[in-house]
């Protein structure tokens, strides 16, 4: 079922080294009247978390600087209203299990795909209207 647009833009950080899965993402949210900004490293994303706070975060795992599954932990202490998509190549159901452990809300395995990525963010911005 198609969410209607918030009308309200939700901003949006992407964790991500792979400046083809930035572009792919921030394209997608564009089109659900979202604002994305797009950072390749956790040190990055620390940085850019100290001037604005998301609504959203999309986490790569597997990172220059560090894994993105140990960084959950952090946002959920600094940030707990932040949502966090985990997106990873590393999709086994022991690495689902470990990212929500850790406090991610969702899960999105490699290679991402627009249907993938709708799904996902249809929920979430389902959730978000009702709460």
């Amino acid at each position: 079922m198609p969410v209607k647009p918030i009308q309200t833009p939700l901003e949006v950080l992407i964790v991500e080294d792979e400046i083809d899965t930035c572009f792919l993402l921030m394209a997608i949210l564009k089109k659900k009247n979202l604002q994305p900004g797009c950072v390749a490293t956790l040190f990055e994303a620390n940085k850019a978390l100290r001037k604005r706070i998301p609504d959203i975060l999309f986490l790569d795992n597997h990172l220059p600087d560090g894994y993105g599954i140990d960084f959950i932990s952090h946002i959920r202490r600094q940030y707990p209203a932040i949502h966090i998509i985990m997106i990873t190549a590393y999709d086994t159901s022991n690495d689902r299990d470990k990212a929500m452990k850790e406090g991610a809300d969702h899960f999105i395995g490699k290679p991402l795909s627009l249907e993938k990525i709708n799904n996902t963010m249809d929920v979430l911005i389902h959730e978000l209207q009702h709460n």
